[in-house]
């Protein structure tokens, strides 16, 4: 999303975790002038304060996290570890708000503040189980994401959060249907699409909604 933002055009500032060498270093060598590169671990809230203030003066069009980890998704809720779920609960729904918190103020006020969510957090569509912490936590965010959205009664801002679908990465495994090459320049068509929209949506690739 970050290399497709920059080939639009846009300013990206992304972070890493680490010291490693990671692809964003990659895409900031090719466009020096449209990437920059923070460091940044979500799960460590120590870690949000130094970026808030290096990031002092800057505004924001838009505050876009994407975070998310899984457990194995055979095990069922009664028989997960308690360090997993904790570990997943964490990284996919209280750090995402952390990172909101923190930075909001930073985002315009016609701004946007978006969050990488799943399809498999709608509670509606949950009909075979399994991945039974990941579902959790992402229904967790969703609904985490429209407590914040109730507090955000005195802006313009819009809400955003995105069920990208099965998709073929680390975590969505080589049986997924959808490449990131494809599945990229939909989601952010869908992205700044809702720019103009206030309040919050749950929206999946094509930009149809979700249900909760």
């Amino acid at each position: 999303m970050a290399a497709e933002l920059a080939d639009r055009g846009w300013s990206v500032i992304g972070t890493v975790r680490g010291s490693a060498r990671t692809p964003l270093h990659d895409l900031a060598d090719r466009h020096p002038e449209n990437i920059r590169i923070e460091h940044l671990d979500i799960t460590q809230p120590e870690e949000l304060p130094p970026l808030r203030d290096r990031l002092t003066g800057t505004e924001l069009d838009v505050l876009f996290v994407n975070a998310g980890t899984t457990n194995n998704e055979q095990t069922p809720i009664g028989d997960v570890p308690t360090k997993d779920f904790i570990d997943v609960m964490v990284t996919n729904t209280l750090s995402p708000l952390r990172v909101i918190e923190a930075l909001d103020e930073l985002v315009i006020p016609t701004g946007l503040i978006g969050v990488m969510s799943s399809g498999q957090g709608s509670i509606t569509n949950n009909t075979n189980g399994l991945r039974e912490v990941y579902r959790g936590s992402k229904a967790a965010l969703n609904m985490f994401m429209r407590s914040y959205a109730a507090r955000q009664t005195a802006t313009d801002r819009s809400l955003l959060l995105m069920a990208p679908g099965w998709i073929r990465t680390a975590l969505g495994g080589d049986d997924a249907p959808y490449t990131v090459e494809e599945s990229t320049p939909l989601l952010v068509d869908v992205l700044l699409s809702h720019l103009d929209n206030k309040g919050l949506a749950f929206l999946d690739r094509n930009g149809q909604p979700v249900p909760w």
